[in-house]
């Protein structure tokens, strides 16, 4: 396998790994015993379960694959390897979270070792960065799991407040732009980085012209649908929807409430007014779908998506400057205003296609031709077939793991997720 490298530096490998540690701790630390009490249900992980997890996994792939250490822990592998301990057998393997922690603090500590004594090849360096990269994103499956619990906000390991920022880089944006499509390549170029299995390698493809919206759709569009019998017309559903909110009772998104002749929702521990302008996220493919059906449009293509986010490093092109250009790396905790950050628009003049929410896209998730898997062979390959792509982050993404080919996937019925989506149209 070809093992593409960053260029960052062991010192700045360590800063993330500081970083990602004091977010681990901050993601429990201020729960009660009460609430760490988590309910089996699909969607979550008993809290003190995942912070081993996800110490196994830098144990597993950087103190032991990398380094030939013995294990820490003699249960560990039993106790935290997702792909040999059932979901529902979380809950029986109690543990104690200051263990777990003690746990945590040795595997983060000598893995900065490695890294401080120089004692870590270009060549190995992709163990490091595909587990920090995991620790990334189990750090947005925490707030994941406390808005599904209904728990606050967690404090911010630097001591910021947690209050959300609004963009001052705002102008009111509308409609659609035309794409002329034709022959593009599709995923990763060797050489451009670390990427993921399912990102390799790069092909050509060829798109018809189509439609995109310039904005993901909005909480006041998405009302529109609800209060038009949106969930009880059987014919906006597809079988599998249909089948899908009958067996769910849904009548609207999943953290929303009717007060009066208005609309709220759950932010975490607060029910807030809706806000008009922000985009609809938790709604899963099928709810998507059923509106792009009542508008007359349809989700975009996973194709579709990377060719608008274009070749360049980044959607607006090769600036760097990314703080008012994207809204990431958990510096607020809910979505901003569909029209906030207008100088991270595309050439072709669409907005927030990085960060925000993510965007459900119509592509099942499969392989691109000649996959094969990483060293983490569970990492893509369990999970073709049966889930739905998702392309651009979330406001909880580390900007670090963006790029316009990163792949995520859930399956379509998930509503927990920070997940809304843009509609597209043939030409």
């Amino acid at each position: 396998m070809t093992t593409p490298l960053l260029s960052w530096s062991d010192a700045e490998i360590r800063a993330i790994l500081t970083r990602s540690r004091r977010w681990l701790r901050s993601m429990t630390d201020d729960l009660t015993a009460s609430q760490l009490l988590v309910p089996c249900i699909p969607s979550v992980n008993p809290f003190t379960w995942e912070v081993g997890h996800v110490t196994w996994f830098l144990e597993r792939w950087v103190l032991r694959e990398l380094n030939g250490d013995e294990p820490i822990r003699g249960d560990g592998d039993e106790q935290f390897d997702s792909s040999g301990v059932p979901h529902d057998t979380r809950w029986h393997q109690p543990q104690e979270l200051e263990r777990v922690n003690l746990y945590a603090d040795e595997v983060f500590a000598r893995v900065d070792d490695l890294l401080a004594g120089g004692r870590v090849s270009p060549e190995h360096r992709y163990y490091v960065l595909l587990a920090l990269f995991h620790t990334d994103m189990h750090l947005e499956a925490f707030l994941y799991m406390r808005q599904t619990l209904g728990l606050p906000i967690p404090a911010r390991p630097d001591g910021a407040p947690g209050e959300p920022r609004t963009s001052e880089d705002t102008s009111r944006v509308s409609g659609e732009v035309t794409l002329e499509g034709g022959s593009f390549l599709l995923g990763a170029t060797p050489g451009a980085g670390f990427v993921f299995d399912n990102e390799q390698w790069a092909h050509e493809v060829t798109l018809a012209p189509f439609r995109m919206s310039r904005t993901p759709v909005t909480q006041h569009e998405f009302a529109s649908f609800v209060m038009d019998d949106g969930y009880r017309r059987r014919e906006l559903w597809s079988p599998l929807g249909w089948a899908w909110l009958m067996a769910r009772g849904a009548e609207h998104p999943v953290y929303w409430r009717r007060l009066g002749d208005d609309w709220e929702r759950r932010s975490f521990d607060r029910w807030e007014a809706l806000e008009e302008d922000l985009p609809v996220h938790h709604v899963c493919v099928h709810e998507a779908e059923a509106y792009c059906r009542w508008a007359g449009r349809r989700l975009p293509t996973e194709l579709e998506w990377e060719y608008a986010a274009g070749r360049s490093s980044f959607p607006w092109g090769e600036a760097t400057d990314t703080a008012h250009r994207a809204t990431m790396d958990m510096e607020r905790f809910t979505p901003q205003s569909v029209h906030a950050s207008s100088s991270g628009d595309s050439a072709a003049g669409i907005r927030q296609l990085w960060g925000n929410v993510w965007e459900w896209t119509s592509s099942t998730f499969e392989p691109y031709p000649g996959f094969e898997p990483g060293p983490y062979r569970d990492y893509s390959e369990p999970w073709f077939g049966d889930h739905r792509v998702l392309r651009g982050g979330s406001f909880a993404t580390p900007g670090r793991l963006m790029r316009s080919t990163w792949r995520n996937y859930f399956r379509p019925e998930r509503r927990d997720i920070f997940a809304g989506f843009r509609t597209a149209a043939d030409l």
